[in-house]
């Protein structure tokens, strides 16, 4: 045996030495050259010793109190407006205190006048008396309350949904439910002029995204059709890719609405799922204040999910979202901002659901908040060095320079003249603020002007004539 094991060592020898005179040249130099490195690598140090230098306490003290660390945030001039607010006194209501001054609201989002009723005081009261303020605890965790239930219950119902599911922080609903369902490696495609609010659910979604020309069917039917050839050429991942179009029913940025018949016939002609924002246009569009589905006679189930905030037309504090059942619930289970943060406080969902009522009741209000956005926009038309941006009855309008003055710094300067201009003469407005290093596409600096059922028809007329007065003394 041992005999037979030698031949066959010396074998394997010939057949070595054999494959090494047949091998090509540059075989040969190849492996030549890659045994020298490893030979290399085995013998040489990883590193080179450094000779010591040791200094003196005194040195030390010197350096120490030479060096200058770096801020943790870059430097901000004391004149930023962010550091500059104009401070509020009492209620936002039809007429604010601000800076101690008296001025008609334009300002802020109370479109149906409903955040000084008495009768949503009246049930925040009660309901403050038998629950205390808070919740203190997340709703899988002890914040779950009756009211809460009764709100989601009266939301679904009210849209026609199956269920709804509510948030205790507006910005936060479209910010989680989208990270809720689109993933790593799933597809976006979402509308330029998008609100700060998705746009941050979709950097924590972390998934592809496509931004397609504001409210521009054909650059979007463009990427779907890119995408499907993509899909064709990879059908295995293709099958585990899900794709979604978000929009809002009314942009916050621009003040327009989608085009949601067209949308939907994009999403059966490319099987995609529709996502949309509507906490501009919730109690503000269609006859009884349903939103853009309403508004333009679309089946709700056409919809994949609907957000909104209650901090507009509901005067409380929140948002949630409605849809079919097994939609929802899933977002109890992935929503972050519904798993992680405490619950709504009662007092604020018994408000809620008290606008709820006063909307049901009183459906004429939404007729009267459009004949109001369409005289003021009516009136704002042909103001000498400004234009109005947004539809005639969107309760919330950018007024925009016509020409820039070269820099956006000196714009906003000088549309901040002319809101000074309107607070000083008794009316209140506000600019559009973004945070300018993290917008996708940064909208050009306006003048917010915000309409609700409150103000009376010779007060728009008075803040249509005051802008067109201030324009003028400003910019010519």
């Amino acid at each position: 045996m041992a005999a037979m094991a030698g031949v066959g060592q010396q074998w394997v020898l010939v057949e070595m030495v054999q494959a090494f005179y047949e091998a090509p040249a540059y075989h040969l130099i190849l492996e030549g050259i890659l045994i020298l490195w490893i030979i290399r690598l085995l013998f040489s140090k990883t590193y080179k010793l450094q000779e010591r230098s040791d200094l003196t306490l005194k040195e030390k003290e010197e350096l120490i109190e030479e060096w200058q660390p770096e801020p943790l945030v870059p430097p901000v001039p004391k004149d930023h407006p962010a550091l500059n607010y104009n401070i509020v006194s009492g209620p936002p209501t039809h007429i604010i205190t601000v800076n101690g001054k008296e001025c008609i609201n334009f300002a802020s989002f109370n479109f149906l006048g409903l955040l000084n009723n008495e009768k949503v005081k009246s049930a925040a009261q009660s309901s403050l008396k038998k629950y205390g303020v808070g919740t203190c605890g997340p709703r899988g965790f002890y914040g779950t309350f009756d009211v809460h239930l009764e709100l989601e219950e009266r939301l679904a119902k009210f849209m026609r949904t199956e269920e709804a599911i509510i948030y205790s922080y507006g910005f936060a609903t479209i910010a989680s439910a989208i990270p809720a369902y689109s993933k790593r490696g799933d597809i976006v495609f979402v509308d330029e002029a998008a609100c700060f609010a998705i746009q941050k659910g979709l950097q924590a979604s972390r998934s592809n995204i496509r931004l397609f020309k504001h409210n521009d069917m054909a650059d979007l039917e463009r990427l779907l059709k890119e995408q499907e050839t993509e899909d064709q050429k990879n059908p295995r991942k293709a099958r585990v890719t899900r794709r979604f179009i978000v929009v809002e029913g009314l942009y916050m940025n621009r003040g327009d609405i989608c085009p949601l018949p067209e949308l939907i016939k994009l999403k059966y002609k490319y099987k995609v799922r529709i996502f949309l924002e509507e906490s501009l246009s919730f109690g503000v569009l269609g006859e009884h204040g349903r939103g853009i589905t309403e508004h333009f006679g679309i089946n709700i189930d056409d919809i994949d999910l609907i957000s909104a905030n209650m901090e507009n037309s509901l005067a409380s504090i929140g948002g949630f979202c409605c849809g079919r059942s097994f939609i929802i619930d899933h977002q109890r289970l992935s929503g972050q901002g519904y798993c992680f943060s405490a619950s709504l406080p009662p007092l604020l969902a018994a408000a809620a659901i008290e606008a709820l009522n006063i909307m049901e009741d009183n459906p004429d209000i939404f007729q009267t908040l459009r004949a109001k956005c369409e005289r003021i926009h009516k009136a704002l038309q042909g103001i000498s060095g400004l234009k109005v941006v947004g539809e005639s009855f969107s309760p919330a309008l950018h007024l925009q320079l016509e020409e820039s003055c070269g820099s956006r710094e000196n714009d906003e300067k000088l549309l901040k003249r002319v809101v000074d201009y309107c607070m000083n003469s008794g009316i209140a407005l506000t600019q559009a603020r973004y945070l300018e290093k993290e917008e996708k596409c940064l909208p050009p600096p306006s003048i917010r002007v915000v309409i609700t059922v409150e103000q009376t028809e010779q007060e728009l007329d008075k803040a249509a004539s005051l802008l067109k007065e201030a324009a003028q003394s400003v910019l010519n």
